[in-house]
């Protein structure tokens, strides 16, 4: 919604109402109402087709950028970047984190935020594809995790932004993706457009705003699996859920959650029913949030 210019900053209020009237939050809005009356027709691909409305519509508005360059070739500048020296000096770039005690702090906190972001995402997913069991449990998480840690680890070489799992895969979970075989569709349609950036970068945040608040309401819908009656599992869900948004953090309102949680169950005299590994999280996000 922020990025499709429908809320705003507000000094007052801190948020607000955008200019409906902005060609910007006109091509939101019909991206949001082909997302919803596609969604609700039960039209496959519609979150596609209501990103695609929404680019079209948006270029006699100005909203769609224009291609500025015909360049479909690939900058390999950032490869190996790790391994680079820094400019005006000898020393590798990975060496840094060795020679200044403080990048330490940098990487636990990217760690905590990897980690944690990944597991918001495939919870979010996972429900949404029916891989969640009746204890809230993803099934084969370990894989899941291992391949995410890897693919972080490659894209810091290759030198780009990280690889790793986002919760817009909930869309297509929501189209019907159950398989292994819709990833690799999704990676080699990556390739592939790897080289047609100047036309995806046609597709602006206000065309592809529709899709993921219909994204946001399926991922809502997953609240009536909560406990409201006992506090100690709903105030941890009420942070977690605020907090995300909130602190613009998936990682930030998970630490919120653990460490609700925690604090109740050990001031309810429960706390031999919190596992070691949740306290060990809990204690790491307060230091996350005490250092940073």
């Amino acid at each position: 919604l922020k990025g499709g210019g429908i809320i705003v900053a507000n000094e007052s209020t801190i948020l607000g109402l955008g200019d409906l009237s902005a060609p910007v939050a006109i091509v939101s809005l019909i991206a949001i109402a082909v997302a919803v009356v596609l969604q609700v027709l039960n039209v496959k691909g519609g979150l596609l087709i209501s990103i695609i409305v929404a680019t079209i519509a948006g270029i006699p508005l100005g909203v769609t950028p224009l291609p500025s360059s015909w360049s479909f070739g690939l900058d390999f500048s950032a490869f190996a970047a790790p391994f680079q020296t820094i400019p005006g000096t000898d020393t590798m770039a990975i060496a840094q984190v060795f020679l200044q005690p403080a990048l330490l702090l940098f990487v636990f906190s990217l760690l905590m935020s990897d980690f944690f972001d990944t597991m918001g995402t495939v919870v979010a997913v996972g429900e949404q594809a029916d891989f969640v069991d009746e204890n809230g449990d993803v099934k084969d998480i370990q894989p899941i995790l291992m391949v995410d840690s890897a693919a972080a680890a490659v894209g810091g070489f290759v030198g780009a932004s990280s690889v790793t799992s986002f919760v817009e895969s909930t869309s297509g979970a929501a189209a019907g993706a159950r398989t292994g075989l819709s990833n690799l569709v999704v990676g080699i349609l990556f390739v592939i457009f790897a080289f047609a950036s100047p036309i995806i970068g046609m597709v602006s945040s206000s065309a592809t705003c529709g899709a993921l608040v219909v994204v946001g309401y399926l991922m809502l819908s997953d609240v009536i699996n909560i406990d409201w009656t006992r506090i100690e599992f709903a105030f941890p869900a009420f942070a977690t859920i605020m907090g995300i948004p909130m602190t613009y953090s998936i990682t930030n309102g998970i630490g919120f959650g653990f460490i609700s949680y925690c604090v109740i169950m050990l001031v309810t005299g429960k706390a031999r029913e919190v596992k070691p590994l949740m306290w060990v999280a809990a204690i790491a996000f307060l230091a996350m949030f005490i250092l940073s």
